[in-house]
C-alpha cells in the first residue's frame, strides 16, 4: 500500500553500502536467515514504530521482515535453479525501508545451491563407431551429462566400468562445465570383438555425490584409414543479440582424404548441451550454423558448441566453436516504485517527498546507464538518492483549489544508440485543507414578504460558495444573534442551516413593522471553520387588511342630521365625511361615492374631499327630508370599504329644523312613543296659550312678517353657509397613519340633529 505519512526529503536518506545474507536454497517457510534489526542498530520496536518493510526488485515476494524480533525470515521457498539458472551467484536483492525520518538500505541475500539434482544423460544409450584401426591413445568425445546444480553440486567428474579396452577422461571447458573423453587403451580388433559395452557414471560433489549412468556400445568398423579434418579445432564468432531465427552464426569445414563414402562428411552438434540444441541448428551437409531462436545478451554471453563430422565409414572428429553474444541496446529502462504517496496535502511543504522509486537496465557499457526527468511543467522535482535510485518531491506550495491532482509523469531515458526511453505515470491527488472561507453571491439580500404573511412560507434562498471540498466545503447557515436592546428581529425569520432558504416565523403588520435587516452567517465544516457575513434585507409589503374607518359622522351614531336651506344655491357645502384608513400607499387612498340618495341628483360628494355638496339649487318641489348614504372605498385589490349615512333636513326656517329630523322619509318609520308623548304635551300647552293669547299672537305675527320682509330685502340670504367652508381642504382630509384627524382641520358646526328639544333657541341675526 500507500505511504500514507508526508516524508519530507531533507530528512530522508540511504545507506550506501550493502548488506549482504546467504540461505540455502529450498528452505522451509520461515526459515531464519538473518537479524536485520541487530544489523541496521534497532530495536523490533523501532522497526515496528518506523513501519519497516521490505521492497525486493522483483514482482514476487520471497523473503518477510518479523516487524517484532526484527528477524529476515523465508517467506515463500525458493528453488535455486529455477530462480537463477546457471548464474552464478544468484542474489536476491531488496531494500529496506524505514520512516520518520525515511532511510533506505540495501541489502542481498544469496542463494546458495543444494545438492537437490543428479547429473542425467540425455541418451540412456551412447553408441560410438570405432575403426579398428584406431591409434592407442586416440580420444572420442562423448555425450555430456547436465546437473542444474552450481559449485560443488554440479557435475565433477566421470568413470567408466572395467573394461579391457578404454579409460575415461574429465576435460573442463571455459564455462566450467565439464565433459569427458573415451581414451583408446587398447587396439580393437573387429575379428574378436565386434562390440565392446560398458556403462558411463557422472558424479557431481555434492555430499553425499549423486550421479547418473548411461551405457557405451562401441561399435567396431571395418578399417577406413583417414579421419575428417576440421580446418580449424577452434570457432570464434560473435553474433549480436536479437539477431533474427536462422540467422547464419558460422560455417565450420572438415575434409576426409579417403574416397567414395568413406569420404563423405556429415556435420552435427554434438549433445553436450540442452541449451546448444535449442539455440543452434547445423546444416549437416554444408556445415552452416544457424539460430534456432534469437540470442538473449542479458541470459547468456557466450556459448561453446561441439560441432562433430562424420566420414562414411563411420570415422569422426570434432570441433569447438565458440560464440560471443554482442549487447545491443534492446532494453528499455524499467522505472520501479518501492515508495508512493498516493495522496497528499495541499499544506505540505516544499521538499515534501511523494515517491521513491529506483530505475534498471538490464543492457551493460552506455546501454544500461540511465537518466531520469519529468515531462511537463509540475511543482515536483526528482533527486539522485544512490546509483540509480530516486526521490520524487514537491517544489512548490500546492493549491487544491486550482489543481485536484496531477499526473506526473517520469521518464527514464538510457544512453544507448539510438536511445530507449520509459514511462512511469504517477496520480498524486491532493487532499484538501480549510483554507478558504464561504463566499456569498452577493452582499446584500433583499426579500419582500406580504403582511399578515402565515408562518413557514419561503421569502428566498441565500447563498454561499466554498471552494474547498468535503466537510470544508459543507456551508451551513445560521442568523448572527442582534446586539442586545435592539428589535428582536431574529424572530421575525429563519434561514435553513442546510439549504440557505430564509422563512418567516410568524406574520407581521406593515403598519408596524415596514422592513427589517438582519445578518447572516455561513460558516463550513472545517477544524477551525472559517465564515463570511451578509445582510438580509426584509421588505415588508403592505396588504389591504385594514377598513377605512369613519371619523365623521360617528359610526356608532344614527344618522347623521344636517340642516338645509331652501335657498341653497348648486355647490353649497352640506356636509363632510371623514374616514381614515390605516394601511399604507394606495391602500389607503379613500375615495367617496354617493351610493344612495333620495334625491339623487339634488346632492354631489366629492371624490378626494368626502365634501357633501347640492348638485343644483334646492327647490320647493324637493322632499323636505333627504336621506344620503356616503361609500367611503380605498384602492386595495380588492379594496374595502365604510358607509356613512347622513339625513339631510332642507328648511325654510330653522324652526322647524326638530320637526324635519324627527322624521325619516326613506324609512318610513314613525316617531318613538316617547317623542310623540312629549310632542302631545307640547301641543296641548300651545293651545291654552293660543287662547289666552290670540290677539297677542296676531301683533307678534303681524311684526313678523314686517320684519322678515325688510330683512329680506336688505340682506342676502340668511346663512348662505352653516359651515366655515375656509377651514376645510379643497380636496382632501389631512389624516395621519395614527386614524386621529390632523389638527389642521377644523370643522365647525352651528346645528346638531341633537337639538331637536325645546332647549333650542334660534338667535336673531343681528343687523346692519
Amino acid at each position: 500500500r500507500a505511504v500514507a505519512l508526508i516524508l519530507v526529503l531533507c530528512v530522508s536518506g540511504r545507506r550506501a553500502e550493502t548488506a549482504r545474507y546467504s540461505v540455502p536454497e529450498e528452505g522451509e517457510r520461515g526459515s531464519f536467515v538473518a537479524n536485520i534489526a541487530k544489523d541496521l542498530g534497532l530495536t523490533g520496536e523501532e522497526l515496528l514504530a518506523r513501519h519497516a518493510r521490505l521492497v525486493p526488485e522483483g514482482e514476487k515476494q520471497y523473503l518477510e521482515l518479523n516487524l517484532r524480533t526484527g528477524d529476515l525470515v523465508v517467506r515463500e521457498q525458493m528453488d535455486r535453479e529455477e530462480l537463477c539458472g546457471q548464474s552464478e551467484p544468484c542474489l536476491m536483492r531488496f531494500e529496506v525501508l524505514l520512516e520518520s525520518p525515511l532511510q533506505s538500505f540495501r541489502a542481498e541475500v544469496r542463494l546458495t545451491d543444494i545438492n537437490d539434482n543428479s547429473p542425467v544423460f540425455s541418451n540412456k544409450e551412447i553408441v560410438l563407431k570405432i575403426p579398428e584401426s584406431a591409434m592407442l591413445g586416440t580420444r572420442f568425445l562423448l555425450e555430456s551429462a547436465h546437473d542444474p546444480d552450481v559449485g560443488n553440486n554440479s557435475l565433477q567428474h566421470y568413470s567408466i566400468s572395467s573394461n579391457e579396452h578404454f579409460h575415461v577422461y574429465t576435460q573442463q571447458r571455459n564455462d566450467g562445465g565439464r565433459y569427458a573423453e573415451l581414451v583408446l587403451d587398447r587396439a580393437l580388433d573387429r575379428e574378436q570383438q565386434p562390440e565392446v559395452a560398458f556403462s558411463i557414471t557422472a558424479v557431481d560433489g555434492g555430499t553425499p555425490p549423486r550421479s547418473g549412468t548411461a551405457l557405451i556400445r562401441v561399435v567396431v568398423l571395418d578399417i577406413n584409414d583417414n579421419i575428417p579434418v576440421f580446418t580449424q579445432t577452434l570457432y570464434k564468432v560473435s553474433v549480436i543479440e536479437n539477431s533474427s531465427q536462422d540467422t547464419l552464426v558460422v560455417i565450420v569445414s572438415a575434409s576426409d582424404l579417403d574416397a567414395g563414402t568413406n569420404g563423405e562428411i556429415v556435420y552435427s552438434i554434438f549433445q553436450n548441451s540442452e541449451e546448444n540444441l535449442q539455440t543452434f541448428k547445423i546444416n549437416p551437409e554444408t556445415g552452416q550454423i544457424r539460430l534456432k531462436k534469437p540470442l538473449d545478451y542479458e541470459e547468456k554471453k557466450t556459448y561453446e558448441i561441439d560441432v562433430q563430422a562424420t566420414d562414411g565409414g563411420g570415422l569422426s572428429t570434432h570441433c569447438k566453436v565458440e560464440v560471443q553474444v554482442k549487447d545491443v541496446n534492446d532494453n528499455a529502462p524499467e522505472v520501479i516504485i518501492t515508495s508512493l504517496t498516493s495522496t497528499l496535502s495541499e499544506a505540505a511543504p516544499p521538499n515534501t517527498v511523494v515517491a521513491l522509486f529506483n530505475v534498471r537496465d538490464r543492457d551493460s557499457g552506455d546501454n544500461g546507464r540511465t537518466t531520469c526527468e519529468l515531462t511537463g511543467e509540475q511543482p515536483f522535482r526528482i533527486t539522485l538518492l544512490a546509483a540509480d535510485a530516486y526521490a520524487l518531491a514537491t517544489s512548490e506550495t500546492l493549491d487544491r483549489e486550482q489543481v485536484e491532482e496531477y499526473n506526473v509523469t517520469v521518464r527514464a531515458r538510457d544512453k544507448g544508440s539510438p536511445a530507449l526511453s520509459a514511462w512511469k505515470t504517477l496520480l498524486v491527488r491532493l487532499l484538501d485543507v480549510n483554507d478558504n472561507a464561504p463566499t456569498f453571491t452577493q452582499a446584500i439580500y433583499t426579500m419582500v414578504m406580504s403582511e399578515n404573511e402565515p408562518a413557514g412560507r419561503s421569502l428566498g434562498r441565500l447563498s454561499a460558495t466554498d471552494p474547498d471540498a468535503g466537510e470544508n466545503a459543507r456551508v451551513r447557515y445560521a442568523l448572527v444573534p442582534p446586539p442586545a436592546g435592539s428589535l428582536a428581529v431574529a424572530s421575525f425569520v429563519s434561514v435553513d442551516a442546510e439549504s440557505g432558504t430564509v422563512r418567516s416565523l410568524r406574520p407581521l403588520d406593515y403598519e408596524k413593522v415596514r422592513a427589517f435587516e438582519v445578518t447572516v452567517r455561513a460558516a463550513d465544516g472545517g477544524s477551525p471553520p472559517l465564515s463570511a457575513q451578509a445582510v438580509l434585507r426584509v421588505v415588508v409589503r403592505g396588504e389591504n387588511d385594514n377598513a377605512p374607518v369613519l371619523l365623521h359622522p360617528a359610526p356608532d351614531s344614527s344618522a347623521a342630521g344636517e340642516l338645509v336651506p331652501r335657498w341653497a344655491p348648486s355647490g353649497y357645502l352640506v356636509a363632510k365625511v371623514v374616514a381614515v384608513d390605516a394601511d399604507a400607499g394606495q391602500n389607503a387612498w379613500l375615495s367617496y361615492e354617493l351610493a344612495k340618495a333620495t334625491e339623487p341628483g339634488l346632492f354631489r360628494v366629492g371624490l378626494h374631499s368626502g365634501e357633501v355638496r347640492t348638485a343644483r339649487a334646492v327647490t320647493e318641489r324637493d322632499a323636505a327630508r333627504q336621506r344620503l348614504i356616503v361609500l367611503v372605498r380605498d384602492r386595495g385589490q380588492p379594496s374595502r370599504s365604510a358607509t356613512a349615512t347622513l339625513a339631510v333636513a332642507l328648511v325654510d326656517d330653522f324652526s322647524d329644523a326638530f320637526y324635519q329630523l324627527g322624521h325619516d322619509p326613506a324609512s318610513g318609520q314613525q316617531p318613538q312613543a316617547a317623542e310623540e308623548e312629549l310632542l302631545t304635551t307640547y301641543l296641548i300647552a300651545s293651545l291654552c296659550g293660543v287662547s289666552s293669547l290670540f290677539l297677542l299672537s296676531i301683533l307678534v305675527w303681524t311684526a313678523s312678517t314686517l320684519c322678515k320682509t325688510r330683512v329680506q330685502a336688505e340682506l342676502p340670504p340668511p346663512l348662505p353657509s352653516c359651515y366655515a367652508d375656509g377651514d376645510f381642504a379643497s380636496d382632501g382630509v389631512g389624516v395621519g397613519s395614527t386614524g386621529i384627524l390632523s389638527p389642521a382641520y377644523g370643522y365647525e358646526k352651528y346645528l346638531t340633529s341633537g337639538s331637536g328639544r325645546s332647549e333650542f333657541h334660534f338667535l336673531r341675526p343681528i343687523l346692519p
